[in-house]
């Protein structure tokens, strides 16, 4: 087991909610007429989102690939996360999408049913190199059995903590085994602590931790067909498991609310945090002064031998179903993702690399380093990526938190948030 490793810098990359497309539709799998050939010159779009420190690297690797590439010529463009998608929708509605693009996870699925990526599968194991991208990281770029993205990177879930609180209680790392052993050793911190901080937080908050117990009774979530992989029943035990946790365990919720808009986690406040294990140098960053490593564990175990865990995209490259240049936006794709010089020069920036040229070309900061054991201690864990997320898949997951607040504050009860939830699924699910 991977114990006691330690964080100490790098990036913290988020996902955002999916939005609405209107009046978007076309054959995604259609393969447009090329006019590109090696000896002809063509001007390509980039888009990506990011700050100034991402745009100087976007540019070194188009030097680069230019270098390679010379009659590619690249214009790249960048905005923040929200106003990246805000422009994408724009675009969306009137069909000028940028041929290649950093895609998010979260609007997969909604692009793609929209017919608005290009089909990917007739360019990979040629001009997008197969051989450095394992065979479940291609999975993810998946929707309806057709490759629309690749990942260029990968992160998973994990179990941070907080050797210095945990020092300070005088209580050793959580050594791992079920949700109920989590339970109890975060009642131990907490009791050891004497109201200073606390173990944890309520788990049951976040729908991922709900996930990992379905993938470990093979269920998904959320079905390929959209439809739910749990009952209310299910739900129900689920949120139940987290009485204990509001009960005095976890931190009240009265004092999260206080904390906004830092977490308790990164308040000092709590000593572990189930989430993504690139949120570590966010984490650092918000402690402050006086912290300068993390643990990373795996999560607690619902089944033995079950395959729980996946690996998620930081991000991904789709490119333009209507692209005029798709052989050129493939061969730009893949030396942003596989290129040795795309690992050198991007690093961690973009999170992880998915890619094993790319990765061994990279230079690991002390947090990507342990992120990448981390990674590697949990591969009987992991499995393959569940279906892309369904489109307002992220209303459900904010509708799952806010239940979860209510359920801390004890405005709600389990059974009425379970009907809440089951509703608001079913105005998603048919809209």
């Amino acid at each position: 087991m991977f114990n006691s490793k330690r964080l100490a810098a790098g990036v913290a990359l988020a996902t955002g909610a999916a939005l609405v497309l209107a009046g978007c539709s076309g054959g995604g799998s259609a393969q447009p007429a090329s006019t590109y050939n090696p000896d002809e010159k063509v001007t390509l779009n980039l888009a990506f989102w990011g700050n100034d420190v991402r745009a100087e690297l976007y540019n070194q690797a188009i030097e680069a690939f230019n270098e390679e590439y010379p009659n590619i010529k690249v214009n790249s463009t960048f905005l923040g996360f929200p106003e990246f998608w805000e422009k994408r929708q724009t675009e969306a509605a009137g069909g000028g999408l940028p041929d290649v693009m950093q895609f998010d996870y979260s609007y997969l699925r909604q692009y793609s049913q929209n017919g608005l990526l290009l089909d990917l599968d007739p360019y990979i194991g040629g001009i997008i190199e197969k051989k450095p991208l394992a065979d479940n990281i291609l999975k993810i770029g998946v929707v309806d059995d057709t490759t629309y993205a690749i990942p260029t990177s990968t992160n998973a879930w994990g179990l941070f903590t907080n050797p210095k609180l945990l020092e300070t209680a005088g209580v050793e790392e959580f050594q791992g085994g079920s949700w109920d052993d989590y339970t109890e050793w975060m009642k131990t911190v907490t009791d050891a602590a004497g109201g200073e901080f606390y173990g944890g937080s309520d788990y049951t908050g976040r729908i991922q931790n709900f996930e990992l117990q379905l993938r470990s009774e093979g269920k998904n979530l959320f079905n390929e067909d959209g439809t739910p992989g749990f009952d209310e029943k299910r739900l129900t035990e689920f949120w139940e498991e987290g009485a204990p946790i509001r009960d005095g365990i976890g931190v009240p919720q009265q004092q999260v609310e206080e904390l906004s808009p830092l977490g308790a986690f990164d308040s000092a406040k709590t000593a572990s945090e189930l989430t993504w294990d690139n949120f570590g140098a966010g984490y650092l960053g918000n402690l402050g002064e006086g912290y300068t490593e993390l643990g990373l564990l795996a999560p607690p175990v619902t089944k033995k031998g079950a395959k729980d865990l996946y690996l998620k995209p930081s991000m991904l490259h789709a490119i333009a179903a209507k692209t005029k240049h798709p052989e050129a936006a493939a061969t730009l794709v893949n030396f942003l993702i596989n290129s040795p010089e795309s690992g050198k020069i991007f690093g961690t920036n973009r999170g992880l690399p998915a890619s094993t040229t790319a990765l061994e070309a990279a230079d690991l900061d002390p947090l990507s380093t342990q992120i990448k054991e981390y990674e590697e201690s949990i591969q009987d864990r992991l499995g393959d990526a569940p279906p892309v997320p369904i489109v307002g898949y992220g209303t459900l997951e904010e509708k799952f938190r806010q239940l979860g607040t209510e359920l801390n504050f004890g405005t709600i009860t389990v059974d009425d948030a379970v009907k809440q939830f089951f509703s608001e699924m079913d105005v998603v699910l048919n809209q």
